[in-house]
């Protein structure tokens, strides 16, 4: 089995908008922080699942953003997911207060700051791409428990 889902990282004044995974039950995620997204629904595309999960966990309806990667995640423990992973610069409407989201408590952090919060190791690989690397890229993470044990940059082991 896997799964499709999306990843935001909206960015604005230096920061991205990053969500702090503290309010849903067995949630493989939990008291981590992430980006926005979710998983698809039957018969969306990467742009509608992208979309309709800001709009969900944010109130914001996006008007500029990239596709910028694809991660797949393999892990011992969960399901195979592919990760379709955007950035954006460009929304509309009123964010909800922090606080309201179903997910998780949404706050604006420093991109630098991002780092030393409890985020998945892999996730600061693709955060690093998406800081330095223009060019659509594909990476493969794979996690024991945990422990990011290999990544796969465009279908090279780099070093982690």
């Amino acid at each position: 089995m896997y799964k499709n889902t999306t990843l935001c990282y909206l960015e604005q004044e230096g920061c991205w908008l990053m969500m702090h995974r503290i309010k849903k039950k067995n949630d493989v995620n939990q008291d981590k922080w992430v980006g926005i997204g979710g998983k698809f629904e039957i018969g969306e595309s990467p742009e509608e699942c992208l979309t309709r999960e800001v709009y969900e966990e944010t109130g914001l309806n996006l008007t500029d953003y990239r596709f910028r990667g694809v991660v797949t995640f393999v892990s011992d423990q969960w399901e195979t997911e592919y990760m379709h992973l955007f950035s954006a610069t460009g929304w509309t409407g009123e964010m909800i207060d922090g606080d309201a989201c179903v997910e998780g408590k949404l706050e604006w952090v420093p991109k630098a700051d991002v780092y030393d919060l409890p985020i998945w190791q892999g996730d600061k690989i693709f955060l690093h791409l998406l800081e330095t690397r223009p060019e659509f890229f594909s990476l493969k993470l794979v996690y024991h428990g945990e422990a990011l044990v290999q990544a796969v940059l465009d279908g090279k082991t780099i070093e982690i």
